[in-house]
């Protein structure tokens, strides 16, 4: 096993969907964000899955390079056909979003049930 310590993500399935969950209120440090990059991109790799919802419940805040983990997220899904999807982003945060303009690449849902309802339905 490798030395590094898997931090702040919980990536379980839930039907076809497989749900990526932050697990903490403020994603700002690099070497963390380059941590879970790694965790989530290795299990897209290995698992192929066709449908990932990004579960921000927990988070407050986050720094633009969180932006740029989730385009490199829905690049390497493309290559298998893959859709992604973000629940329970709180208002704040959606600002961000719709200020870049990436609420017009990403769907967005209330919370993980109704992400991944739906993209199972797909």
């Amino acid at each position: 096993m490798g030395a590094e310590k898997k931090v702040n993500v919980e990536i379980t399935s839930k039907g076809n969907a497989t749900i990526v969950a932050f697990k903490t209120a403020s994603i700002s440090n690099v070497e963390e964000i380059a941590s879970i990059s790694r965790q989530i991109k290795q299990f897209i790799e290995e698992k192929k899955p066709k449908e990932v919802v990004i579960d921000f419940e927990q988070v407050r805040f986050f720094s633009s390079a969180v932006l740029g983990l989730l385009l490199d997220i829905r690049a390497k899904l493309k290559i298998y056909d893959g859709k992604i999807a973000i629940s329970a982003i709180n208002p704040q945060l959606y600002r961000v979003f719709k200020i870049t303009h990436l609420d017009r690449i990403f769907e967005f849902f209330p919370d993980k049930d109704n992400a991944a309802k739906a993209v199972n339905a797909n």
